[in-house]
């Protein structure tokens, strides 16, 4: 049975669990700090995350500023993303209090964790990890060192505080697989530290751009959650539809149309044909009025929420301080623990 199939066959059991025993369950997440949170991220990820801590789970979300360098050659804007990702987290419902957000750079004892973990997985085992292969078939520079032991990164980032829930769409699957891999693999060489963490797959629909491409930071075709409303008008303004005036959804033939109606309907909770069909023959005019009113209407809240937190500037330092604190407490606690399985704690 293949990595997806197995955990497709444990997903009605561990969802019936959570459901039941929400305080077994620690979750980690997260993403790298490399440009502004857009609608993609709330709809694809950060609401769930809120309903699951709401639920009670005990979560832990990484800003992976490290990670950044995986792939670029400077770390500039890391400092004002990580700022924004916090303010986006909080006003969409992460609770400071209930979900501990940290960064790599400030938590010492997770990346050492690295060294061990490299000893347990193989050069040709980090190569085939999709993200790996793709981003080297993609580059013209040569593979980094960074980039090729990124999934370990990840596992340290879910072992170090002992998660064993990871949200993952599918794609990401085969970077939960090599921490169950790795911690598998420790506990059989040397003792039993790690559970080995379960792979909750996400079954939120991909939100596309406003080009009907993968909505990016990289593409440029986002609407962030920062943006004000003025500015979210602009950008659907000069998004790319076509000169048919009967408005269908249909995303292979029409992708700048169906994306401005998926977004409408995401935000309204409606099905894009209701709304195809409301608007008939009105033209892009009418749609893009549609899409902006139903993407300002849902975020107005959010934006109401971020602004009142901007103008507190020391609360994202210091919930940022108060979560790398309590990481470090636990990464602390897990190397040691790791240290003395492996036989090297003397001397402490």
């Amino acid at each position: 049975m293949d990595s997806l199939s197995a955990t497709l066959a444990r997903m009605p059991h561990l969802r019936t669990d959570i459901d039941a025993h929400p305080e077994r369950y620690r979750m980690l997440t997260g993403e790298r700090p490399t440009g502004r949170l857009h609608l993609g991220h709330l709809f694809g990820s950060i609401l769930e995350r809120v309903a699951l801590q709401n639920q009670g789970i005990e979560t832990f979300i990484v800003l992976a500023d490290y990670q950044v360098i995986t792939d670029r050659a400077t770390s500039a804007n890391v400092a004002d993303n990580v700022h924004a990702a916090i303010l986006d987290y909080v006003a969409a419902g992460i609770d400071p209090e209930r979900t501990t957000i940290f960064t790599h750079s400030a938590v010492t004892a997770l990346n050492q964790l690295m060294l061990p973990f490299l000893s347990l997985v193989s050069d040709s085992e980090l190569r085939r990890n999709p993200t790996v292969k793709a981003e080297l078939a993609a580059s013209d520079r040569p593979l980094s060192g960074l980039l090729l032991t990124y999934p370990v990164h990840q596992a340290a980032d879910i072992l170090f505080c002992r998660g064993n829930l990871v949200p993952v769409g599918k794609d990401n699957l085969p970077h939960v697989e090599i921490t169950r891999t790795i911690a598998r693999r420790f506990n059989e060489r040397y003792d039993r530290v790690f559970a080995e963490p379960e792979a909750m797959l996400t079954t939120t629909p991909e939100l596309p751009g406003l080009d009907g491409r993968k909505m990016s930071k990289s593409y440029g075709n986002a609407i962030a959650l920062g943006m004000s409303a003025d500015e979210t008008a602009q950008v659907i303004r000069r998004a790319a539809t076509d000169s048919d005036r009967r408005i269908t959804f249909d995303p292979d033939r029409r992708p700048g149309v169906s994306a401005l109606l998926t977004t409408a309907a995401v935000c309204t909770g409606r099905t894009p044909e209701a709304i195809a069909e409301e608007i008939g023959d009105a033209g892009a005019g009418a749609l893009k009025k549609a899409a902006t009113e139903a993407v300002n209407e849902f975020l107005a809240d959010h934006r109401t929420r971020r602004r009142e937190l901007e103008r507190n500037p020391s609360a994202v330092r210091e919930i940022l301080s108060a979560g790398n604190a309590r990481a470090n407490v636990i990464a602390e606690e897990t190397l040691a623990e790791v240290r003395t399985a492996m036989g090297m704690d003397y001397g402490r």
